[in-house]
């Protein structure tokens, strides 16, 4: 098995940019959801409300500044886009905590999952996507470890999804029939819910080796 794709995405609810090298810390990809829009009250907007957040594009420039469509997310001009989308007291808003992510810091995709998908990828928004694994392979994997070079992922569990798989990235229309088949095919859930064990580098083409059993618990251990 190896890395096919990287994704980061620097600007929540936002399209991300596809990487081809990334360094990954306890809380996942450097620069991944640092950035995100809320009201007024500090909750947060995303695109399962206000899809068309998906169709702007959230980079890290070459100092690692965050960017909204190649503009800094600061700037009067995305402050006013973002407002005709999310409504007047909506707002970008930085925050680095753990808090950032809907449930863990890194979501895995495999290819031979995302094959009986049947769709673009990513409608899953992935961080990682494996590549050489068969079929739904990736349902037997909860609870094991990925080991990429000195980088240790741990798996926990299988991403419930939502009605943002139903929106075509590019041009944001929306069939809800696709998250429909997900529950009827696969009980709801595609992707798996990860967590970093050892941060280090990835880049595309690494090999990834799956560990089970006492040799991943051990390796968490140890990691902790």
């Amino acid at each position: 098995m190896k890395i096919t794709e990287l994704w980061r995405y620097p600007v929540k609810s936002m399209a991300g940019e596809k990487l081809k090298r990334v360094r990954v810390g306890p809380l996942g990809f450097e620069g991944d959801r640092v950035v995100h829009v809320e009201d007024t009250d500090g909750r947060v907007i995303t695109s399962r409300s206000y899809p068309r957040f998906l169709g702007h594009r959230g980079t890290l420039g070459a100092r690692g500044a965050v960017l909204v469509d190649g503009r800094p997310w600061e700037s009067p001009e995305v402050a006013a886009e973002v407002a005709d989308i999310g409504g007047r007291s909506a707002k970008l808003v930085r925050y680095d905590g753990a808090e950032r992510f809907d449930v863990l810091p890194l979501l895995v995709a495999t290819d031979g999952a995302i094959a009986a998908f049947g769709h673009d990828g990513r409608r899953l928004r992935p961080n990682i996507v494996v590549g050489g694994v068969e079929g739904l392979t990736e349902t037997e994997w909860p609870g094991a470890c990925l080991r990429i070079g000195k980088v240790l992922i741990g798996v926990q569990d299988l991403r419930l999804r939502c009605i943002m798989t139903s929106f075509d990235p590019d041009t944001l229309a929306q069939d809800r029939d696709i998250t429909r088949d997900i529950y009827r095919r696969f009980g709801g859930k595609l992707a798996l819910n990860c967590f970093v064990i050892e941060g280090g580098t990835l880049a595309v083409g690494d090999d990834v080796q799956l560990v089970r059993g006492r040799a991943c618990t051990e390796a968490a251990e140890l990691g902790a």
